[in-house]
């Protein structure tokens, strides 16, 4: 396994991930810190999804996936991992396996196409993104999320030691990069347009303390109440929402 950033490479390393992928995750830890991801990047997401036909890119096990589903007419997701996506479908999700720089759908087929966590792990970010592009309606919105070196996480995973997700497997083994809230507006397709941002993770400095009972009463409360403040541009994942031209 490398971290060429390859379509192998990433499916296998995620294939990997998806045996103790929702250990700290989902059912197996309410309330905590990855529930809190999940839920400021659903919510997001609803602002221009609601009612309409939603597709998430890289949906993983499908734990964002089954929020948008409580608000969209339609909730599609499609990873690259048949190991993430046979957790996704024993959750009863319509998911398909294809990869974020050659989607499998047709031109114009969602309402809002969005991305978590997965954009950051792909090196031709610019075609990935082209491609949320193209299966977007015109007047429809693209919300893709990157990992923001300007941040506790970015200062984090500059200095610790890769994480482990497997056995056998680390963060190092996936390519992984870093993109400011200035970079990013240099990667907006054509046609596309910024109308919004969402920060997230910007006053927890380590995940673990979330697994304080009174610590994550404070960070839960501090995280909702700054996503949407100035401070977001310094968030460890930095939400943007794109409005593709009518």
């Amino acid at each position: 396994m490398d971290a060429s950033g390859s379509h192998d490479a990433n499916r296998a390393y995620y294939n990997a991930f998806s045996e103790g992928y929702e250990s700290h995750r989902g059912d197996n830890d309410p309330g905590g810190y990855h529930d809190l991801l999940d839920e400021l990047e659903a919510g997001y997401v609803e602002r221009f999804g609601r009612d309409g036909e939603v597709l998430e890119v890289g949906c993983g096990t499908g734990l964002v996936l089954s929020r948008i589903e409580r608000f969209a007419r339609r909730a599609q997701g499609v990873d690259l991992s048949p190991g993430m996506l046979e957790r996704a479908r024993a959750r009863g999700l319509s998911v398909v396996e294809g990869s974020a720089t050659e989607l499998p759908f047709e031109n114009e087929s969602f309402d809002v196409t969005c991305s978590f966590k997965v954009l950051a792990h792909i090196p031709d970010i610019e075609k990935a993104l082209s491609e949320m592009a193209r299966v977007t309606r015109p007047g429809g919105t693209v919300v893709a999320e990157f990992y923001n070196p300007l941040s506790f996480r970015g200062l984090a995973k500059r200095l610790a030691p890769a994480g482990r997700v497997a056995e056998g497997t680390h963060e190092d083994r996936v390519f992984t990069r870093f993109d400011t809230p200035l970079d990013i507006r240099r990667l907006v397709p054509d046609g596309m347009s910024i109308v919004g941002s969402r920060g997230i993770r910007i006053a927890t400095p380590a995940a673990r303390l979330m697994r304080i009972p009174v610590a994550r009463t404070v960070f839960r409360g501090a995280e909702r109440a700054l996503c949407d403040s100035p401070l977001r541009f310094f968030a460890g994942f930095f939400v943007v929402a794109m409005r593709r031209a009518r």
